[in-house]
């Protein structure tokens, strides 16, 4: 099958740093085009990654009948808009996350992708990590009983009021930028929906944006996500996954670097000092290159992706809930469908 022809959308850092290097070594991978709404950061881009065309514009873009994806790393508020309008234009979208900020906005891409018979993905590229996956394989193993619990830390500093990430009207804030995480991990791991959630936060009194979040989920069967994300708080990363028969920690859960040999530990729970404790150690691995290759797969050959069109649903209904449940001050049950809850 031949290669997929890749256009980019904007000059992001996350693209820059991680996807684009990606995507030069993904095999099925064609970089094709770059835009920007400045012609000359696109070609900068375009010259530093050796991508042939770089356009002023995005519906430039869009309009190019050789690309055959789309990657849309854009501040959050133009993932929908800018998605939907290269679903339009008949390309396959990965679009970063969380794609969508509200589960209104989830249906209607998802709607679009099955009318345009396109494939669209939120690119949550920790499914595709070796470590996630031998995790998965021990759950299912049964390695440490019935899993229980997914507890969560994800936090970074960063007080820019020019970065996006602390503009409220374009979606900052840390429930956006990496609660998703934390919401995605539980659901991958559970292999379920939480019925109902409860949230707290502390907002930034300049941005208006959640500097720090912690969240509760319950899932059915008794399992429970806890996370607290921070966007003015020390740099952690931290997963543990607890069973009823031991637990296993993550060293490098979300921005696992390429190079870096991921290491899970498995503990029974015989005791506190860690005599039955187990150290497995995963092949480095670029996920952003695994997920790339999987999103083309899911084109060339119609299998399913871990990111599929149920899991932007999920994903978006449960933000959704817990932005309720900040505002309310108490449990709120998920609403799965724009009319009803717990559907």
């Amino acid at each position: 099958m031949k290669n997929l022809s890749w256009g980019i959308l904007g000059t992001a850092g996350i693209a820059r740093k991680a996807m684009l290097p990606a995507l030069r070594e993904a095999n099925g991978c064609c970089l094709t085009a770059v835009a920007s709404r400045d012609i000359v950061r696109a070609e900068a881009m375009a010259g530093d990654f050796g991508i042939p065309r770089a356009y002023g514009s995005y519906e430039a873009l869009l309009a190019d009948p050789e690309i055959d994806v789309i990657y849309n790393p854009l501040p959050n508020h133009l993932h929908v808009p800018l998605t939907m309008q290269a679903l339009a234009a008949g390309k396959h979208v990965l679009c970063e996350k969380p794609l969508a900020l509200t589960l209104a906005d989830a249906h209607k891409v998802t709607a679009a992708a099955k009318s345009a018979g396109r494939v669209v993905a939120e690119a949550f590229m920790t499914r595709h990590h070796p470590q996630w996956l031998r995790a998965h394989e021990l759950l299912r193993a049964g390695r440490i009983g019935r899993l229980t619990g997914v507890q969560a830390l994800f936090s970074y500093c960063n007080d820019d009021p020019a970065n996006v990430r602390n503009q409220k009207d374009i979606g900052g804030g840390g429930l956006y930028d990496v609660g998703c995480y934390a919401v995605d991990t539980a659901r991958f791991f559970f292999g379920a929906e939480p019925e109902a959630v409860s949230c707290t936060i502390d907002l930034d009194p300049d941005f208006g944006t959640d500097r720090l979040t912690t969240g509760a989920a319950h899932f059915p069967g008794g399992g429970q996500l806890s996370f607290t994300v921070s966007t003015q708080s020390a740099l952690v990363q931290q997963l543990t996954l607890l069973g009823t028969e031991g637990y296993l920690v993550f060293d490098a859960p979300f921005n696992c670097p390429a190079d870096h040999a991921a290491r899970l530990t498995i503990d029974s729970g015989a005791d506190l000092l860690g005599s039955g404790r187990e150290l497995l150690t995963c092949t480095p691995a670029d996920q952003y290159r695994l997920q790339a290759e999987s999103f083309v797969r899911e084109v060339q050959q119609n299998r399913t992706a871990p990111a599929t069109t149920g899991d932007i649903l999920g994903n978006a209904a449960v933000l959704e809930a817990l932005t309720r449940a900040a505002q309310s001050h108490r449990w709120e049950a998920i609403t799965t469908t724009t009319g009803q809850a717990g559907d």
